[in-house]
């Protein structure tokens, strides 16, 4: 390809992009109902956000996931495009490894973005975990919070039932705290996403919108 050529993909799509990370646990805690419910609500995350026809051509997606390993099982690709793979649970959770490859991973689309002169949202990585981490996640965390600071990122975090919270909280930006899942209601969880990022990708890149309410699946702790 020649030299200052944009790839194929912003030829035809030259919008501007809302990317998200998918950071998804399938240790073998998730075993059963709720890796059930989560790949459900994986597949309502893309039909809600290809319901609105600017969202769709602006929003992709890239799916991580962690267990014992941390795999890559769908790099950036735009939703239309986005046929979600089906998610099975065993092994550990290893938390910091994945954190680091999400990192990683957005910083690479980034360059490609800035190569190919588009533009760009502030990028969501969002974490859904029912356990803790089996592996060192103390500098993953620190590089997380200083990207989020500088306004390189938007991390969420939330907690399946018999997650560790506690560690959570030393993860997650301190201005924005881990959210609890309320039950296994992933398809309200998905369907939050799928309205936050359509109602950022509508705006103007910089814009600050307010996100809607969490209330829909957040587990109030009393």
């Amino acid at each position: 390809m020649p030299v200052g050529l944009p790839e194929p993909e912003f030829i035809d799509n030259p919008e501007n992009r809302c990317p998200v990370i998918l950071l998804l646990d399938t240790s073998g805690s998730m075993y059963g109902d709720p890796i059930t419910e989560l790949n459900q609500g994986v597949k309502i995350f893309k039909a809600s956000v290809m319901e609105d026809e600017l969202a769709a051509l602006r929003v992709e997606v890239a799916v991580i996931t962690f267990d014992s390993e941390v795999k890559v099982v769908q790099d950036f690709i735009a939703v239309e495009q986005f046929t979600p793979e089906k998610l099975t649970a065993s092994g550990g959770t290893s938390i910091g490894q994945a954190i680091e490859k999400a990192l990683n991973l957005l910083e690479e689309r980034k360059e490609t973005y800035r190569n190919n002169d588009i533009q760009y949202y502030r990028p969501w990585i969002f974490l859904i975990t029912d356990g803790a981490p089996t592996d060192t996640w103390q500098e993953a965390a620190i590089r997380l919070r200083k990207a989020e600071a500088n306004g390189k990122l938007l991390f969420f975090t939330v907690g399946v039932q018999g997650a560790d919270m506690e560690t959570l909280s030393e993860i997650a930006p301190v201005e924005r705290s881990p959210k609890q899942l309320k039950g296994l209601d992933f398809q309200s969880l998905f369907k939050w996403l799928s309205a936050s990022v359509k109602q950022v990708s509508a705006g103007k890149i910089g814009d600050k919108r307010p996100l809607p309410p969490t209330s829909g699946w957040e587990k109030i702790i009393s």
